[in-house]
């Protein structure tokens, strides 16, 4: 097995950012950063056991990734469905990283989860008799997708959190703030959180909330690379934060690449736009650029076979024939269906120049979603005492190495719950931060499309380890470029660092195919050298913010299970 290594991260992952010394201040008992479905359902169960819960976020409250999935929540709410079966399809996926007792709390309590959604206003579709209307996705052998307005279930589910909130008065929102740092006890635990607020009046600029538990909900981490379905505030803050005060990052290597992303071109960065998995649940297929079907004899899936197996075949296929992207051909769904059950996906493809009903969807891999993260337990904490983490921010090891289609939303929603049953109990007694003597650090803006650039070409779909080499010694030139100016963009270029050079590290030294990690040097999964998880920590003590990255091994979950 292999054992620990020490990263020689001096410049590389800064223990604490650069920043101004906090202009103002307040107070709440708990403050959760993050307004996804993860975050507000966690402020809304916690606001009836604590005195004062304090909501931020990054934008306005509906700006981060949940209002961007389209496909739905998966759960066993259907006849003839159980848990148990959303149970092996969700570790067939995870390709034996999953954990299984974290599978088990996600497929056991996420039926009632849902109906608790439905309780609070969601608006999911219905059949003809009033029921759920359910679909399928890739790797599920049922219909589990719940979903809503056709493809805009995110959207309705945030609207109806949305709506729940501002209806609590007793919940405190702080819009267009950034996250900056922890504020850590003599203990180490939480003290509280410093926050950039971009706005004016009483809070304007660097501000410090004394709280005694933060709850990170803060989403992801795709714009490391440079075409990605999450949206711009996806820069990892919530993670490099939690690594910065001393929690453990696990499992960063295991990033998905969503198939069939709308391909806009060479030069498109950013945001793309996503083409659900719902439309090849619902009957589309990929072709290459003589028509002639990719996943026939590729899975027994075919089209709805996981994603990592979708997105290698798609990269396989460009490679040999030398294009962009391959198509996803829904010309025979008809018009009819196309704007009754994708309106939104239908009208994003219209606008971009593209019309499925008379034409194929040009479509390639993108990054999509972090299965790794912020290491918890079966109740969200953290190794920093008063820090918990809940949704894309967290590892909980519902995922493994390649999440199940629609299980995310999902996540978010079952572990905020749990957080919430247990944090009150737990509430730390208030503390003044102690001195903090972490070595600060700041990378300049201008850094971040070489950055990004290097992640996608070298840390992408396809991975070696020249490959891997080649980027860690493109970061570390990158991290040797102070910013000139101590600002917004400063600060989410320094995350994104953090987390690319952490996750580089562990994709190099994960010499194997697992799930979403491909190594074209190391074809084959094994089991016997790399079932288990890379773990990164950053020792708060060391001057020079030196991380080590440490292999935890654990049994492969899926054994029996692959198809």
């Amino acid at each position: 097995m292999p054992g620990p290594l020490t990263v020689p991260a001096a410049r590389r992952l800064p223990g604490r950012l650069t920043a101004p010394d906090p202009g103002w201040s307040t107070r709440a008992d708990v403050v959760v950063i993050g307004s996804g479905i993860a975050g507000l359902t966690a402020a809304l169960r916690l606001r009836e056991h604590v005195e004062k819960v304090l909501v931020v976020t990054k934008d306005v409250l509906a700006a981060g990734s949940t209002q961007w999935a389209q496909g739905g929540i998966a759960a066993a709410l259907g006849e003839g469905d159980t848990p148990e079966q959303h149970e092996v399809d969700t570790l067939v996926a995870g390709a034996g990283a999953c954990d299984l007792d974290a599978v088990r709390v996600l497929v056991g309590e996420g039926p009632e989860a849902v109906h608790e959604l439905i309780a609070l206003g969601t608006r999911f579709d219905v059949d003809a008799t009033g029921l759920l209307s359910l679909t399928r996705e890739g790797g599920h052998l049922r219909d589990r997708i719940a979903h809503a307005g056709g493809d805009a279930t995110g959207a309705e589910i945030q609207r109806a959190l949305i709506a729940a909130v501002e209806a609590a008065t007793d919940i405190e929102v702080v819009q267009h703030a950034l996250a900056v740092d922890l504020l850590l006890g003599p203990d180490h635990g939480v003290a509280g959180v410093t926050l950039h607020v971009m706005g004016e009046g009483e809070r304007d600029g660097i501000g410090a909330v004394h709280c005694r538990a933060v709850v990170l909900a803060s989403g992801g981490l795709g714009q490391v690379f440079s075409q990605t379905t999450n949206p711009a505030v996806s820069t990892g803050d919530g993670m490099a934060l939690a690594l910065r005060a001393g929690a453990t990052l696990r499992d960063l290597e295991f990033v998905q690449f969503h198939p069939t992303v709308m391909y806009l071109g060479p030069d498109s960065r950013g945001q793309q736009p996503l083409i659900s998995e719902a439309v090849r649940g619902e009957g589309a297929f990929l072709v290459d650029a003589d028509g002639d079907r990719l996943m026939t004899g590729v899975h027994e899936l075919g089209d709805l076979a996981p994603r990592d197996v979708v997105a290698k075949a798609i990269t396989r296929r460009m490679h040999e024939t030398g294009r962009p992207h391959m198509w996803l051909d829904a010309r025979h769904l008809g018009a009819d269906f196309w704007e009754r059950r994708f309106p939104t996906i239908l009208a994003t493809a219209r606008r971009h120049g593209v019309d499925p009903v008379t034409e194929p969807i040009p479509v390639a891999p993108a990054c999509h979603y972090a299965s790794g993260g912020v290491r918890t337990d079966l109740w969200g904490r953290t190794d920093v005492a008063g820090l918990y983490a809940t949704g894309e921010v967290a590892c909980s090891g519902v995922h493994g190495a390649n999440r199940l289609a629609s299980n995310s939303l999902l996540e978010g929603l079952v572990f905020s719950r749990r957080i919430a049953t247990v944090l009150p109990a737990e509430l730390r007694p208030w503390a003044e931060p102690a001195p903090d003597t972490r070595p600060v650090g700041l990378v300049d803006c201008c850094v971040r499309q070489e950055l990004q650039e290097v992640m996608t070409e070298r840390v992408g779909v396809l991975r070696s380890a020249a490959g891997l080499a080649e980027a860690a010694g493109v970061l570390d030139e990158l991290a040797g470029t102070p910013a000139a100016t101590v600002d917004l963009g400063a600060w989410e270029t320094t995350n994104l660092l953090t987390l690319a050079t952490a996750l580089t590290d562990a994709a190099a030294r994960r010499e194997e195919t697992r799930g979403s990690h491909w190594r074209e040097d190391h074809p084959d999964r094994d089991d016997a050298r790399w079932a288990g998880h890379f773990d990164t920590r950053l020792d708060l003590r060391s001057a020079d913010g030196a991380a080590a990255l440490t292999f935890a091994p654990a049994p492969a979950t899926d054994g029996g299970l692959g198809r």
